[in-house]
């Protein structure tokens, strides 16, 4: 019985948490042969706070960054994605 656990840094939908459960499952049975009904999938989402790579925590990562896109709108030499 095929058991899948997936953790995620952050959030997502109840249909994209549905959709990945379901491509998860398709792929187990289409490449190996698994049946739907074993397939297990579980997904954990980790709050960005609880979270850190690179010696600082997403959650402050992601405030840096949604602070720099803030002060860079109107640059029109601004890199994308700043």
């Amino acid at each position: 019985m095929p058991f899948v656990s997936i953790r995620l840094a952050g959030s997502a939908t109840r249909e994209q948490k549905a959709g990945i459960v379901a491509d998860v499952t398709s792929s187990l049975v289409t490449r190996l042969g698994k049946n739907p009904a074993a397939v297990q999938v579980v997904i954990e989402e980790i709050s960005t706070e609880n979270y850190g790579a690179g010696g600082q925590l997403l959650a402050d990562r992601d405030a840096g960054a949604a602070g720099a896109a803030s002060s860079s709108q109107g640059d029109a030499h601004a890199a994308p994605g700043q």
